[in-house]
């Protein structure tokens, strides 16, 4: 059990697993990175709970509350890699998993009230947020990191984890609604690739909100190459540090699309 966090189960289609809450409001879902819900991801969701959301943390893999460590990560990944819920290396595909998702986001929207639903992928799962919001329960979606499929050509490195048709209706929203996604990465994160953020503001223009943080060699806040967890493994408290800014921008996304309206 995570401290702060009421535990459900959520059931659609055969499919269950456990969810986690903290907060009251409109609810984001928090849909964890490799290798589960860890205690950074929880903190996470208390940030999000604290401007006045409810913050919905689905286990889809691991064990909830357990830290990160190397045979933890191996295990998940590996779970994720033959998972038929995760489209890890398929092209123009969208991960049957965001199904259940998309489920339990109206189901959250109808439990919390408000103009929506928020919701933030991570790594694995980062790409599932925009998934999500082919669905107009979803108003205000966060890529943070998103790794699917994994860049194994060119190809594969433009591609954004959904279907054409999947994507064609995330732009008809962006056009007629206004719907704003936002999307996170470190610039030598060789999982997320600049050519998948490119594919992004091609597709939805200025409804875009590609954020890049500079993780080259002598980079001024010394990320390593290997930086990857923008709102997680990598945050900083510092004001003015590139992933608190990233943090209050997402922070933000949600108080705009979610609370001042």
């Amino acid at each position: 059990m995570l401290e702060g966090f009421e535990q459900a189960t959520f059931t659609d289609a055969g499919t269950t697993h456990d969810v986690f809450r903290t907060g009251s409001g409109p609810a984001v879902i928090v849909i964890h990175e490799v290798p589960g819900v860890t205690p950074e991801v929880a903190a996470f969701g208390r940030r999000v709970a604290a401007i006045g959301c409810t913050a919905v943390l689905p286990s889809l893999f691991g064990t909830p509350g357990k830290a990160i460590a190397i045979p933890y990560v191996i295990q998940s990944m590996a779970h994720g890699c033959v998972s038929k819920e995760f489209a890890t290396w398929a092209t123009g595909k969208t991960s049957p998993a965001t199904v259940w998702l998309r489920a339990l986001a109206k189901a959250e929207h109808e439990r919390c009230g408000g103009p929506g639903v928020g919701a933030v992928g991570m790594c694995l799962t980062g790409g599932f947020a925009l998934a999500m919001a082919v669905d107009p329960t979803v108003v205000a979606p966060v890529l943070s990191q998103p790794s699917l499929p994994f860049a194994l050509s060119k190809r594969h490195r433009a591609d954004v984890g959904v279907t054409a048709e999947d994507l064609a209706t995330v732009v008809k929203r962006t056009r007629d609604e206004g719907l704003r996604t936002i999307g996170l990465r470190f610039t030598g994160d060789k999982l997320v690739p600049a050519e998948r953020f490119e594919t992004l503001r091609r597709a939805l223009g200025d409804g875009f909100v590609a954020v890049e943080i500079d993780s080259s060699e002598g980079n001024p806040h010394g990320f390593k190459k290997t930086a990857h967890s923008v709102l997680t493994e990598e945050l900083s408290d510092e004001p003015g540090h590139p992933t608190n800014d990233a943090l209050e921008l997402v922070l933000d996304h949600f108080r705009t699309r979610l609370l001042d309206v």
